[in-house]
């Protein structure tokens, strides 16, 4: 019996040493290609790079995985306990492996006869997802209860939790429990309900099965689940149990701001943040952008140049329908047509199938809508005559001229009616709760432009760019046509020359000829003959007459005197960065230039002398705070401050006097030119005042002409003066500071004397103290006596 007994403890030993000496060697086995689990420890994910605007507003995103980053701390306190209800009630208690949790589901498992319950530890499905392949082997388990056990022992249980949540996949392009929260619910996870945590806590198990929007049903049913666990576990009450159950769960994705308003704004910024760090790290760094986009400004700047282009296009006349359709086909037009009730509102631009055309008006239908299409929403579709402006153009009064049966056309909604004839009132209406039913619609013929056009508005004071447009369609075309297209700016470069004459023995007053001008291009070996705009002549004319009226011919004869050399000069000492042609041309602006080194250009005037760089952002931070770049404002000296004011007061005078004149609807001191190049290819508008300048541009992409008519006070200003309207009055009142060394003298309009008794037109002018005239104009003629300082004879010496 006892050697019975002592064979027995020895079969017993030698198979408790094999067994330990086994499960040692499937350790080793499973432990010997592990990876480092501490990489976990420096959690650096795939985050969400968020761009804001100078007032803290979400501008847009990029990323490759829509997560964001936040702490526990930043949560409703319950969203947590909501996980674990759902996936590791024990998480608290265990050291990264639950054999009880495994020995459940094995049971369950062998009893339903395939796998429905998972044995799991929230540590263990994080030390999977980050650090193991999904493949299904005892190998990959084994190594990763392993994993699991050294990281419990390496990190705080809450800290696991954090990286977990933040980590997690729960359907629908969300990564971590905040894009959820947002993608869902249209929250943020410190504003959930228990209702929302227990639908977010149910979906790791399989987000695609129990995604919300495709099958509510079991999206509920599993939301269910997780509340009764949270009660069963004592971590809600019976009455948190059943307001959670009986909340309606009512699914809302958080809007997603990016490239809807400033898309060209976001994409110069994304542009600039790939350069300075590549596109990892801007798609997965989590960077914080702040930027200088004031969204007031951008969405009324968006708003001018798209109104500013559709006029434009109307201008040029009808370019014929979009398609011709043959009865057969309506039916698929209309069935493809179709736009969410919730988006039909005044202003909405639909395309729609002409049914029926009679003289006063169309009938159309979009959708299941019929319409009505006035004959007095066509007048633009004139005929254009090169020889007339457009309003001077007849309209066309028959509708049946213009539209035939089975055009489809652009129309732009104006009224809604209900069967009773009472007009929809959309104040009163709730897009998402209230349906409009059958209702008729009154359209107006509209067309989308094919010209294009940019603007940019600018801070002079430290550079901020507020606002950025770079063409009439983001989605339509990327190219920014502020910042990547050259284009000649025309008469807008001619503040340039007439502050380079400032410095040059000129004044506001100095008189040169408005007359014919022949240059020869011994290079080209081609005449140049430039005219004024109008195409006449006005003799001898005041400096200050000829930039207020953009005469190109005195404008010449000012560049021949002061040498191209010094004009070119000044424009590198303003900031245009470009290839100058070295010849008359330039004064004309025949330099290609971006709009926004125009406008950098023209800070020089706003700014009181100094010229400043355009920036767009202001600061970046790393995902956990660190600052990364924060910009400063550069500023260089550029003319003199007497100069700058000087010029102020003239460009003053372009807009009360001038081409600018529409700017004066703001009834501001404003300062602005236009610039119209040859054959209007170009045209626009660079008005400032000392607290906002704004350049405008617009044109065809290719050398097109525009039309005679499409001039930079036409074509550019309205879009210019849309703008400001929306922003003008939240700046005070303020005119341009007048600087030591300057004074202010009444000058006769005929000899540019000192006004006198017979003066008929006179000007205030501003002059350099000193060389203001001393002498007085005298008779009908405005000549004077003796010559002097600023005397007749003075004056026209400079006159060829």
């Amino acid at each position: 019996m006892k050697k019975v007994y002592k064979i027995s403890l020895i079969v017993m030993l030698l198979m408790g040493i094999l067994g330990v000496g086994s499960l040692a060697g499937l350790y080793h086995w499973a432990a010997s290609d592990l990876p480092g689990f501490k990489n976990i420890t420096d959690y650096n994910p795939p985050l969400v790079t968020t761009v804001y605007s100078r007032n803290h507003e979400v501008l847009g995103y990029f990323y490759k995985e829509k997560r964001f980053l936040v702490r526990m701390d930043e949560m409703t306190p319950l969203l947590s306990k909501a996980f674990l209800a759902a996936e590791d009630a024990s998480f608290y208690e265990h050291d990264g492996v639950d054999f009880t949790a495994i020995s459940r589901a094995f049971v369950a498992n062998m009893k339903n006869g395939a796998r429905t319950q998972g044995g799991s530890t929230i540590t263990q499905q994080l030390i999977k997802r980050l650090l193991l392949t999904p493949e299904k082997s005892y190998k990959r388990k084994i190594k990763e209860a392993i994993l699991a056990f050294r990281l419990e022992h390496y990190l705080e249980k809450d800290e696991i939790l954090t990286i977990y949540l933040n980590q997690i996949y729960l359907g629908a392009g969300a990564y971590g429990v905040e894009a959820a929260a947002r993608i869902y619910f249209a929250k943020h996870v410190d504003e959930l309900t228990v209702a929302e945590c227990a639908l977010l806590a149910g979906l790791p198990q399989a987000p695609s099965r129990y995604d919300p929007y495709r099958h509510p049903e079991r999206a509920k049913a599993r939301q269910l689940y997780v509340l009764g666990q949270m009660y069963e576990r004592g971590w809600i009450g019976r009455d948190q149990y059943n307001k959670a159950v009986d909340q309606p769960l009512i699914y809302k994705s958080m809007e997603d701001p990016s490239w809807k308003t400033g898309p060209y704004f976001l994409e110069e910024v994304r542009r600039w943040l790939i350069d300075k760090y590549g596109e990892d790290t801007v798609y997965n760094g989590g960077l914080n952008v702040y930027t200088s986009c004031d969204l007031k400004h951008q969405r009324a700047a968006d708003a001018a140049v798209k109104l500013g282009l559709e006029n434009s296009a109307l201008r040029r006349g009808w370019r014929g329908p979009l398609m011709e359709l043959k009865p057969a086909e309506y039916a698929g037009f209309l069935a493809t047509e179709i736009i969410p009730e919730s988006k039909l509102r005044p202003g909405k631009w639909v395309k729609v199938l002409v049914t029926k055309v009679v003289k006063k008006e169309a009938a159309v239908k979009f959708g299941k809508y019929a319409a009505t299409m006035p004959v007095t929403t066509m007048k633009w579709c004139r005929t254009p005559d090169i020889k007339k402006a457009p309003e001077d153009v007849r309209p066309k009064k028959d509708a049946t001229k213009i539209l035939k049966k089975g055009d489809v056309v652009w129309a732009r909604l104006d009224k809604a009616f209900f069967k009773d004839g009472s007009e929809v009132n959309f104040n009163q209406v709730d897009p998402d709760t209230d349906t409009l039913g059958d209702v008729r619609w009154v359209v107006s013929l509209v067309q989308k432009p094919v010209v294009q056009g940019a603007l940019v508005s600018m801070d002079p004071t430290d550079g901020k760019i507020l606002a950025m447009v770079g063409g009439y369609s983001f989605s339509a075309s990327q190219f920014n046509r502020a910042t990547q297209a050259k284009r000649q700016p025309g008469s807008a470069f001619k503040p340039i020359v007439y502050s380079t004459a400032m410095d040059n023995g000129f004044t506001p007053a100095s008189i040169l000829m408005d007359a014919p001008f022949v240059y020869t291009d011994m290079v080209a070996g081609k005449l140049w003959k430039p005219e004024n705009f109008e195409g006449v002549f006005y003799g001898p004319t005041l400096l200050r007459t000829a930039l207020v009226k953009s005469r190109n011919l005195v404008t010449i004869r000012l560049a021949r005197k002061l040498g191209i050399d010094r004009i070119i000069q000044r424009a590198k000492d303003m900031g245009l960065e470009t290839e100058f042609p070295r010849d008359l041309s330039v004064a004309l602006g025949s330099a290609s230039v971006t709009l926004i080194n125009m406008v950098e250009a023209y800070s020089t005037f706003a700014r009181g002398g100094s010229r400043v760089k355009a920036r767009m952002v202001l600061s970046v931070n790393s995902a956990w705070g660190e600052l990364l770049y924060e910009s400063k404002p550069e500023v260089a000296d550029a003319i003199s401050p007497q100069t700058a004011y000087i010029m102020c007061n003239l460009l003053k005078e372009v807009v009360q006097h001038g081409t600018g004149w529409r700017a004066k609807v703001l009834r501001r001191p404003l300062a602005g030119k236009t610039g119209t190049t040859n054959n209007e290819h170009d045209a626009w508008y660079m008005g400032f005042s000392p607290y906002l300048l704004t350049g405008v541009f617009v044109g065809f992409d290719q050398l097109t002409p525009m039309g005679k008519w499409e001039t930079g006070s036409r074509a550019a200003s309205p879009i210019w003066v849309a703008y400001r309207k929306k922003v003008e009055k939240d700046y005070p009142f303020t005119d341009f500071p007048q600087p030591d060394g300057v004074v202010i003298a009444k000058i006769d309009a005929a000899s540019g004397l000192l006004a006198g008794p017979s003066s008929k037109k006179t000007f205030f002018l501003p002059f350099k103290e000193g060389t203001q005239p001393t002498k007085t104009a005298v008779g009908a003629d405005g000549e004077s006596g003796a010559s002097g300082t600023g005397s007749s004879e003075d004056l026209f010496k400079q006159t060829f």
